[in-house]
């Protein structure tokens, strides 16, 4: 299946987006959507909301605020409205208040998904100025051990629980600090993400290629103490939303540093994916739920697609990169044909998006993240480099 055959599904997504955005738009107000509740309108949260600790639990806040900013950017590209670019400017206002938080990893996903390519459309230097902030913070959330250094995932820094844990949604938070070194020449933030990326592959990847979701460290060896999971079905379980957040990150590891090594990692990953879902179009929220019917996790399939695409983006070798490119595309067409969210009751995109099984919040429903990679993945085939920049094919003599 190729890319241009499938167009006529890249249009009917990308225009139900502009009409629910401008539908929603007149209706939230300066809330953010982030999941959707069991009648199908969206639940939203003020993005001033930041993460932290109540008592022993962990409260992620607001860390979607700026998906919501670049669905419509997404949307001023395919429609040429102005109306989308002058709504996403004033979101942009509203986010731009977590530029400098100390708090959380998810700075990258805010400002990755909001900053980077309204500043790509729009050229505006307070809008980069923002990016760049966030991944300043970012890069400060760096911990050095004996062993290598990883970014922690939550925070404040000088809370040892915080410090010494890491998740695997991080690997898709640095690709802000690789956007960074590319706008300042500092190499320093690509630094800092590639030594996460060292961390990770070696602690979070088990012998079968599944991955723990979080892992807490030594902070003075950098040993793994312990793996576990916040969103899986078990400490050891498959939660398949987090091999696409790793297969994104070590894509775009391999993008900054040119080296296919990080790439493989990703393909592995990647593959061990595919070969768990089968012949499905959308995964269960996690492939080791033992229940005859899982709940799926559209959002899941989604950022998987979107790393994919990645793949074939950068891969060295012409088939690779059409076989990889392919798969992709097939997983947005089966996203698009069984679970896109046509009726208007329903204001997400994508249906049966599962955020949080074990917290039951959102455990069916349109969920914001999975919204806006099925976007990403979809402007990539639809509007080429015009949204985010589309990696060029790594040199097969890449060091491996």
């Amino acid at each position: 299946m190729s890319p241009k055959a499938d167009q006529r599904f890249t249009s009917e997504v990308l225009d139900l987006l502009c009409r629910k955005l401008l539908e929603d738009e007149a209706s939230i107000g300066v809330g953010f959507p982030y999941v959707t509740r069991p009648d199908g309108s969206w639940d939203t949260m003020l993005a001033s909301r930041s993460a932290g600790y109540d008592g022993e639990a962990w409260s992620h806040g607001n860390w979607f605020c700026g998906f919501w900013v670049g669905l419509l950017a997404a949307a001023y590209l395919h429609s040429g409205d102005e109306r989308f670019l002058a709504i996403a400017r004033e979101r942009m206002r509203l986010v731009a208040q977590r530029a400098g938080d100390p708090n959380t990893h998810d700075i990258g996903f805010i400002f990755w998904s909001s900053a980077v390519p309204l500043f790509r459309i729009t050229g505006d230097e307070e809008i980069g100025r923002m990016g760049l902030e966030a991944a300043v913070q970012l890069r400060l959330r760096l911990v050095a051990t004996a062993s290598g250094a990883y970014i922690s995932s939550w925070g404040p820094l000088d809370d040892p629980r915080g410090r010494a844990s890491s998740a695997i949604d991080t690997m898709a938070n640095i690709p802000l600090l690789y956007w960074a070194a590319e706008m300042t020449g500092d190499a320093s933030f690509r630094l800092a993400g590639e030594a996460h990326a060292a961390m990770t592959e070696r602690a979070f990847i088990r012998p079968d290629g599944t991955l723990y979701h979080a892992v807490e460290y030594d902070t003075i060896t950098g040993a793994r103490r312990r793996g576990y999971t916040f969103q899986g079905y078990s400490d050891e379980s498959s939660w398949s939303r987090g091999a696409g957040w790793a297969v994104l990150g070590f894509a775009s590891t391999a993008r900054a540093t040119g080296n296919t090594r990080w790439l493989d990692v990703a393909a592995r990953i990647a593959a061990g994916w595919l070969a768990e879902l089968g012949d499905r179009d959308c995964p269960p929220w996690d492939f080791t739920d033992p229940g005859t019917e899982p709940t799926l996790d559209s959002s899941a399939a989604a950022i998987m697609a979107a790393g994919l695409l990645d793949i074939g983006s950068l891969h060295p070798d012409a088939a690779e990169r059409e076989r990889w490119t392919a798969r992709g595309v097939e997983l947005l067409a089966g996203l698009a044909r069984n679970h896109l969210a046509r009726d208007d009751a329903h204001r997400g995109l994508l249906m049966h998006g599962c955020y949080s099984k074990p917290h039951n919040i959102g455990p069916d429903a349109a969920v914001m993240f999975g919204d806006y990679y099925f976007v990403e993945a979809i402007a990539r085939l639809a509007l080429g480099d015009r949204f985010l920049p589309v990696p060029a094919p790594l040199s097969p003599s890449g060091l491996a």
